[in-house]
């Protein structure tokens, strides 16, 4: 089996058994899906690999502090939202809850990705 891979910047490519070539896939997904997933920590929080790595390995048990804790912290991130347009707000929870990307969003409300990006980065200032 044939894969390609890159070499000081250079595709290459390389004559592989069907299990080397299969691992190579599942590392380039599994680059993707910790791509998304550090995309998704876009208000600098910390990105703990570890915890991505173990994700599903153990059942999550929030703690009543941890559901109060999301609780506040929903009702503040809300309350930012109201302080934003209603266009702002579906751009902004397209982007950051449904990983639209800019162009798909402006393909949906008919604008430049300019337009979208402003919007998302007016909420981000709000946060």
């Amino acid at each position: 089996m044939e894969i390609t891979i890159k070499i000081q910047g250079r595709d290459v490519s390389v004559e592989v058994s069907g299990d080397v070539a299969e691992w190579h896939n599942q590392g380039k997904h599994k680059a993707e899906n910790l791509s998304h997933e550090k995309r998704r920590h876009w208000d600098d929080r910390e990105f703990d690999e570890y915890i991505v790595a173990t994700e599903g390995l153990l059942p999550y048990q929030p703690t009543v502090e941890d559901i109060v804790c999301q609780r506040d912290e929903l009702a503040r991130l809300l309350s930012i939202l109201d302080t934003c347009t209603v266009i702002q707000q579906e751009r902004f929870l397209l982007y950051a809850l449904y990983d639209f990307s800019y162009a798909e969003i402006a393909e949906r409300d008919g604008c430049t990705k300019a337009a979208v990006h402003y919007s998302i980065e007016a909420v981000r200032k709000n946060f």
